[in-house]
């Protein structure tokens, strides 16, 4: 009897210890270079069933700040058979606030502590409180919300730029008369991508007026980037061509040239200063391709 009463507590503290083991991480293998697409492999359909936050490399730029915007692009897929949901590889990165109230409790936790650079997976598991009814794999790339290239030594009779500790730029006035043509001159040169004409670009940017050095337009004053079609600009369309991702660029444009958009009465006849940081350009999809390539369904 001691033998048998023995044995069933043995086998009893051997169930509880296995009880007690964490379950074995979902096995997800992510591979590509850095700023392309990536590949994503995993058994299908995947069980998930607390959420996992991995680091595929480190970043090696500036740490994420609480509070303030990140760039991202993401590729997120539907963990029960593999599909791509949503993706903006192809089309154009998101700028979010690092909040729990503007990414979720999972992205907020994926992201805190990471610096520009990184390259995260996120996994989760199929939710009633959120739109995903489905387990979701996501790896995300951190992007830069400033330029970061290397200095350039401006030309002669240009404006003085001085930037914060955020990067957000200020202009002193030259006290002379503004150039009758359009001027491009980099003030940090970058090593990405370079903008093709009909392009979609990201940029963080300041309009300022060239006789008093006011600014007039900022996307800094929230830290934001932005992204709109070349064409939207027409002066930037042509001064903006073929520089380079992660470039500062002033842009003189005088009154002759037309701005799209952000012209307003108050600049008429005014000669206005861009300071642009180029942040991300992507050649938009040919509609057919658009219509191909879009997900049936963001869950």
């Amino acid at each position: 009897m001691r033998r048998l009463v023995a044995a069933c507590a043995a086998a009893a503290l051997l169930l509880v210890g296995c009880a007690a083991q964490d379950p074995e991480p979902p096995q997800v293998v992510v591979s590509g270079e850095a700023g392309q697409p990536p590949t994503v492999t995993y058994p299908t359909p995947l069980r998930v069933g607390d959420p996992v936050h991995e680091v595929v490399w480190e970043g090696t730029g500036p740490d994420l700040v609480d509070g303030r915007p990140v760039l991202l692009d993401f590729w997120l897929e539907d963990a029960s058979d593999a599909s791509l949901v949503k993706e903006t590889f192809t089309s154009s990165p998101t700028p979010r606030m690092l909040t729990e109230e503007d990414l979720g409790k999972d992205l907020y936790a994926t992201l805190s502590g990471q610096r520009v650079g990184a390259r995260l997976l996120q996994i989760s598991p199929a939710s009633d409180a959120s739109a995903s009814s489905y387990p979701t794999v996501t790896v995300l790339d951190v992007l830069p919300i400033r330029a970061s290239g290397e200095p350039v030594q401006p030309r002669e009779g240009m404006p003085a730029v001085t930037l914060d500790d955020s990067g957000a730029p200020s202009l002193a006035p030259t006290g002379t008369e503004p150039p009758g043509d359009l001027v491009v001159q980099p003030l940090l040169r970058g090593t990405g991508n370079q903008v093709s004409e009909g392009d979609v670009i990201t940029v963080q940017y300041t309009g300022f007026v060239w006789a008093t050095g006011e600014p007039f337009d900022s996307t800094w004053t929230n830290g934001s980037p932005t992204t709109f079609a070349l064409s939207d600009v027409p002066a930037w369309s042509e001064a903006l061509i073929e520089q380079s991702v992660g470039s500062q660029v002033m842009v003189v444009v005088p009154p002759s040239y037309a701005m799209g958009a952000t012209q307003s009465e108050e600049l008429q006849g005014q000669t206005i200063v861009f300071v642009i940081d180029l942040l991300a350009t992507r050649t938009p999809a040919a509609p057919d391709e658009a219509a191909d390539a879009a997900p049936e369904g963001e869950g």
